[in-house]
């Protein structure tokens, strides 16, 4: 059995003068980035949309429907715009970079959609993406460090609607290797990773529908990363990828490299 993949990650926007723009890339000011803060979870939602960070009108409900503050371990820093430690060398990402994936993840975040988070940490992103598809839906969230997943289970079940898709199933979060997917799930209309790939694995672009879309960082682990967009064409047959922004997340590795 292979090493499972790792927990969402810290990451860090390299400056954009460093960045030559892709068609269709977001490239957003340093001065917009890591200033989103609030005292509650309406005021960090509402500062992401007055910076222009995000854009999505459903992302933005879907944050308002989730408080941050249930994923984090410390609440007093809940709403700042910057990762979180969560424990076992793995954090929750800034709000910035989840505003950023539900942007670009949007149009396949649709009613009864079906979504795999790879490394899904804490839950929250997790729980998000389950706000947009609806108990319609389905989301599966894969960890594998299982501290994680059980704290993930108990944070979602303190929003009622989340709790009743988690009993339902249409919720899951679990234990396991996301590396490689999550086979009985798929296909997925969205694919969501929170750590860095050497490479993007042949087995999440497998478990795409046709037409759906995978958000992944890509790079050598503290090198060059950039987070890309993969879309399967529409018959399925050919794959789509461009660069988005520059970004430094943590590997995609084992749970002993992560813990080392």
């Amino acid at each position: 059995q292979q090493p499972a993949a790792s927990s969402h990650s810290q990451e860090v926007l390299r400056a954009p003068s460093l960045l030559t723009p892709a068609p269709g890339s977001v490239h957003l000011s340093r001065e917009m980035e890591w200033r989103c803060h609030g005292q509650s979870n309406s005021d960090m939602v509402h500062a992401l949309i007055r910076g222009g960070v995000l854009k999505s009108k459903r992302g933005a409900q879907a944050m308002l429907e989730v408080d941050r503050s249930l994923f984090v371990l410390d609440s007093g820093f809940a709403y700042e715009d910057s990762p979180q430690s969560i424990g076992c060398n793995a954090t929750i990402s800034a709000p910035h970079m989840h505003a950023h994936c539900l942007d670009l993840l949007e149009p396949h975040l649709g009613p009864g959609a079906s979504v795999l988070d790879v490394g899904s940490g804490s839950g929250y992103l997790a729980v998000v993406f389950a706000a947009m598809v609806g108990k319609e839906g389905r989301v599966v969230g894969i960890e594998h460090i299982q501290e994680l997943v059980s704290r993930s289970i108990q944070a979602s079940q303190q929003i009622t609607w989340a709790k009743e898709m988690t009993d339902s199933g249409q919720l899951l979060i679990l234990q396991g290797d996301g590396r490689q997917g999550y086979a009985p799930g798929a296909p997925y209309d969205a694919i969501h990773v929170g750590a860095a790939a050497p490479h993007v694995p042949a087995a999440l672009t497998d478990q795409l529908k046709p037409g759906g879309r995978l958000v992944i960082p890509v790079g050598a682990e503290g090198g060059i990363q950039e987070l890309l967009v993969v879309d399967k064409s529409g018959d399925g047959a050919h794959l789509q990828q461009r660069k988005v922004m520059g970004v430094m997340y943590v590997p995609l590795t084992s749970m002993d490299h992560q813990l080392a």
